[in-house]
């Protein structure tokens, strides 16, 4: 029973730690195996290469704001390899490997922390 409460308070702690993680960009990017569409340690992406859609590697995958952010080694889905298409700040990398939290959109207004800006 003790070991449960711990469990728990643990959970909530660490919860409360990624949503402190999350960025004020539109966009988030996570480095993806396209082979296997699941995300994998964000310093295997290189900056300067975009997915062709038939390149092997590992590349950037652009997911909104709104997204729950997947953690290393799981499957993406709702997003695009292209950021040619995206409008607004995209951060890539530096988010958590265990994701879970959300990217907050540098265009929202209100609530907690709404500002749009950033204290890195």
């Amino acid at each position: 029973m003790r070991s449960h409460a711990v469990t728990l308070g643990v959970t909530a702690l660490m919860a409360a730690g990624l949503t402190g993680c999350a960025t004020s960009a539109d966009y988030a990017a996570v480095c993806v195996d396209p082979a296997t569409e699941q995300r994998v340690d964000d310093d295997q992406c290189d900056d300067d290469r975009e997915y062709d859609g038939t390149s092997s590697g590992f590349f950037w995958y652009y997911l909104a704001a709104s997204r729950a952010i997947p953690s290393v080694g799981s499957p993406v889905s709702g997003g695009t390899f292209r950021s040619s298409g995206l409008s607004g700040t995209v951060q890539r990398g530096g988010l958590p490997r265990e994701g879970g939290t959300t990217v907050k959109s540098a265009t929202s207004k209100g609530g907690f922390g709404g500002s749009g800006r950033s204290s890195s």
